[in-house]
């Protein structure tokens, strides 16, 4: 069968999963739906917000089912009714294995990591906050276990020194649409050799996860020594950012600031953790066991997001504040 010919379902909700069903679309693959979540409430209004996946399906015309639950008779109906060969999947939720069995061709998933590593919610971001200098994206068979199933293609790329998540994100979502076209075109000619993971752990104990991240993984320990805490912030920015509190000797109130970029700044003579340091011009500074971190992009309460000199400029009494420790 011919590539362009093969009847594909896409399944997918955020930006990066755009890139891959755009490339299908703007390249003649036939895709005859598009899965995505429901639209949610949003913003102060409240006011409904469709996926970045269900915005432009409709933008080219396409089909979109939006299920609420995935075992709803009526939407396995109209699953059906779409007569998949091959299902892709990118950044959406766990399917039952009705859905990921229906096509003859079976599911491909788009996963964030070099698989086995970094199975899981957020590879991106515990890829940055571990130190890792490599990533990549991984095509494979969708199969009981999430992230488990057999490797098709697989894409790396290096993680620069001062790279965010955000900065992987918008690289990879590019490098990943490319590899699920080739994945498609390999099924289609039968050019591909699906690998179990299983043959590529030589030691379970050396397999990392990937967690979903919960708003007190994100919180800044001070303890930790100045490159782990670097890393945090990284693997957080800009979403969804690492954060600590501020709290001022005579004042009750209690300021979270979010971090999204710092460096190592050793100019200073060492001090306690979580002491914080500024000019109240141009530079604030916070210390680790080991030496400070120079606080370059930051918001607080109330606030939109500023480098630290435009901070300063209009928070002059940020000198009194502390880190809470």
């Amino acid at each position: 069968m011919s590539p362009k010919e093969i009847r594909i379902v896409f399944m997918g909700t955020p930006d990066f999963a755009v890139e891959s069903l755009k490339a299908l679309v703007e390249n003649g693959y036939n895709v005859v739906g598009v899965i995505t979540a429901p639209d949610k409430p949003a913003g102060r209004g409240r006011q409904l917000s469709e996926s970045a996946v269900k915005q432009y399906a409709i933008q080219q015309s396409l089909r979109v089912l939006q299920p609420e639950k995935l075992k709803n008779s009526e939407f396995i109906a109209e699953l059906e009714s779409l007569k998949a060969d091959l299902q892709v999947v990118e950044d959406f939720r766990m399917l039952t294995e009705m859905v990921w069995s229906m096509p003859p061709m079976g599911s491909i998933n788009l996963h964030g990591s070099l698989l086995p590593q970094y199975r899981g919610a957020a590879p991106l971001n515990w890829a940055v906050i571990n130190g890792e200098t490599e990533t990549g994206v991984t095509t494979f068979l969708l199969s009981h276990e999430i992230d488990t199933g057999r490797i098709m293609f697989q894409e790396k790329i290096e993680i620069a020194e001062n790279d965010t998540v955000g900065d992987l994100h918008d690289r990879l979502m590019v490098i990943g649409a490319n590899l699920v076209v080739e994945t498609v075109d390999a099924l289609a000619g039968g050019n591909v050799e699906a690998i179990d993971q299983e043959h590529l752990i030589d030691n379970p104990e050396r397999i990392k996860h990937a967690p979903k991240i919960f708003k007190d993984d994100c919180r800044i320990d001070w303890t930790k020594d100045t490159e782990s805490v670097r890393n945090l912030i990284r693997g957080l920015s800009p979403y969804p950012a690492a954060w600590t509190e501020l709290e001022h000797p005579g004042k009750e109130e209690v300021l979270t600031a979010k971090i999204f970029a710092a460096m190592r700044d050793n100019s200073s003579l060492p001090a306690a953790p979580g002491t914080l340091q500024t000019d109240g011009k141009k530079f604030l500074k916070i210390a680790c066991p080991d030496g400070w971190l120079s606080i370059t992009d930051i918001q607080l309460s109330g606030k939109k997001r500023m480098k630290t000199d435009e901070l300063l400029r209009g928070f002059h009494d940020l000198g009194d504040w502390q880190v809470k420790m």
